[in-house]
């Protein structure tokens, strides 16, 4: 399809042409997979999915990632020297919240009653990176990747912000989902 092509909509005062869309959002099969997105509509709008009709089910994800330092800022962290507390602490409870908030701060996302939220965090001093890992479960009808994700992205941050002053080239990544059950 053309830019000519594709469908106009009016508004009130004027016209607009939607943005092109990825064959697979328009409902072809341009991904890897084959599989359509599900979050955007039939004129290539975005939409929440209605789960309604899912089976009510217990579903856990876990996600991972990882904030990448100089050692000696990973050694800080080890040793609690950090002159902001307790980081590997604080990155817990707001990975926790991260979780708890995932449907406020990602537009599609369904609020969830959370059963659990666990975070860990592994220090590889010689590697230069706090590796963290977050596994979140509910009984609902969809199922927990974006709290998931959204722990972990929270809890990195958080130690982002903890460490700045000690460690400016940071980096933030690998983050991805590493689990997830039906």
């Amino acid at each position: 399809m053309t830019m000519d092509e594709r469908p106009t909509e009016m508004t009130a005062d004027k016209q607009v042409t939607p943005a092109p869309q990825p064959e697979a959002a328009r409902g072809g099969t341009g991904s890897a997979s084959g599989a359509d997105l599900t979050h955007i509509g039939a004129h290539g709008r975005a939409h929440m999915v209605d789960v309604g009709a899912k089976e009510v089910t217990g579903r856990e994800a876990q996600a991972e990632g990882e904030v990448r330092m100089r050692p000696e800022t990973v050694a800080i962290i080890r040793s609690g020297g950090s002159k902001k507390g307790d980081v590997l602490g604080v990155a817990q409870i707001a990975g926790i919240m991260g979780a708890k908030a995932a449907s406020t701060i990602i537009p599609l996302c369904h609020p969830l009653p959370l059963s659990g939220i666990d975070l860990d965090f592994e220090l590889d001093e010689p590697g230069g990176r706090v590796v963290i890992t977050a596994a979140v479960r509910t009984t609902a009808r969809t199922g927990v990747e974006m709290e998931a994700l959204t722990a972990v992205s929270t809890a990195a941050l958080t130690v982002y912000d903890m460490c700045k002053a000690v460690d400016k080239d940071m980096v933030i990544g690998a983050v991805r989902v590493t689990h997830k059950s039906k």
